[in-house]
């Protein structure tokens, strides 16, 4: 659940995205703006994923809190929680639950779409047509319905893949962000360059350790 977590929160396809929607919002080429420019940069990431944060957060919290306050300790699945929502909270709370979590999908899979036509684009240099994309993107989840796969549980292990994906994306970026004749101005601080490859090597190490146990049973 904690690899799962990691997946979900960060997403490694989100960061060539990320960096593709930002590098030509504004172009300069002059260290000093170059470094300004920067600082902006990461008040805006921090601010997005700072609130992204405080949501999810905030979903945790008060499902822990509505359902530990009515002694419901075993919900474990979205189908559960589903059912359980009406007694507790209302007619009103299984709509809100349900629309959120068709919008939590509907951005998951524009965020997906958006980064696979950025990674084609900017290493095979092949652009692909939106309807074949918007298939690519939805077929999973209608291969999921149609064989009757238990939802909650497909969820935590597709997140649990991203989590996978992390290192082949995080370990490049920390090499090329150290080089500083590719960043220039911006490469990265010496002590910047050891955090990172610090939580890369524990991101390594929790995969290599779920792998570990899965294989030995």
């Amino acid at each position: 659940m904690a690899t799962g977590i990691l997946g979900a929160t960060v997403m490694p396809h989100a960061i060539f995205l990320h960096s593709s929607l930002t590098q030509h919002r504004v172009v300069v080429h002059e260290p000093r703006l170059l470094r300004r420019l920067f600082h902006f940069e990461i008040v805006d990431v921090t601010l997005a994923m700072g609130l992204a944060g405080l949501v999810n957060a905030a979903m945790l919290i008060m499902a822990a809190s509505t359902f530990f306050r009515a002694g419901l300790t075993e919900v474990a699945t979205i189908e559960e929680a589903h059912r359980t929502l009406e007694p507790l909270l209302g007619r009103a709370s299984i709509w809100v639950f349900a629309v959120s979590l068709l919008a939590s999908g509907l951005s998951s899979s524009t965020v997906g779409t958006m980064a696979g036509q950025v990674m084609m684009q900017g290493f095979l240099h092949r652009r692909i047509p939106v309807w074949v994309r918007r298939l690519v993107t939805m077929l999973p989840s209608l291969v999921v319905i149609a064989v009757g796969l238990e939802p909650t549980r497909t969820l935590v292990i597709s997140q649990v893949v991203l989590s996978f994906g992390l290192p082949f994306a995080v370990i490049p970026l920390i090499y090329f962000t150290s080089r500083g004749e590719l960043m220039g101005p911006l490469v990265n601080h010496r002590v910047t360059t050891a955090v990172a490859s610090v939580v890369a090597a524990l991101i390594v190490s929790l995969n290599i350790y779920l792998l570990s146990q899965v294989l030995g049973g």
